[in-house]
């Protein structure tokens, strides 16, 4: 009878322990997964919410006295997600720009359009220009329902016809593109 009770309390501390050692070891884990999904759901909420769409493209060969012949490139994007868009995202996004087979990466312009003869006759005016066009409020947010307007040059496409390529990608890794030709 003794060592019944001695076996069954035995076995009972061995459970115990047992649960222990593995809640102990096992719990951490579950808590780190825990905070991965939640990342990971956030992270996609975000970017489910982000959604644009290229609207309308247009590039034209512009040449003329003191100008490098080149494209003048203009896009269009609208904000058909749920989530306003704050001026320094758009600073901190990357437009790519050129031939089809040879684009390259514009740094955001401090001018505003039209962009000076100076810029234009260096080689290196790879920049960009954006514009929102504001639906009830100027606030410099691109709203929901809100039109982007991306202006850039693309320096090689110089023939008309030519497969100009255009990608707009926010910080987040939401991007667009397209392909068109110049007129």
């Amino acid at each position: 009878m003794a060592s019944e009770t001695f076996v069954s309390a035995m076995m009972l501390i061995t459970g115990v322990v047992a649960a222990s050692i593995l809640i102990v070891a096992v719990l951490p884990m579950i808590w780190g997964m825990v905070g991965t999904f939640s990342s990971a759901s956030a992270a996609t909420d975000r970017s489910m919410r982000t959604d644009f769409k290229i609207v309308t493209t247009y590039a034209k060969i512009t040449s003329g006295s003191g100008y490098l012949t080149c494209s003048n490139v203009s896009v269009w994007i609208k904000n058909i997600g749920t989530t306003r868009i704050s001026a320094n995202d758009l600073k901190l996004s990357d437009v790519v720009v050129g031939k089809s087979d040879s684009f390259y990466r514009a740094t955001l312009s401090t001018n505003t359009p039209p962009w000076p003869a100076a810029r234009a006759t260096s080689s290196n005016y790879q920049t960009w220009y954006y514009y929102i066009y504001d639906v009830g409020t100027i606030n410099n947010i691109w709203e929901p329902g809100e039109t982007l307007q991306i202006d850039t040059f693309a320096k090689d496409a110089t023939t008309s016809g030519t497969a100009v390529y255009f990608q707009f990608t926010l910080p987040s890794g939401v991007s667009r593109s397209a392909e068109f030709t110049t007129s």
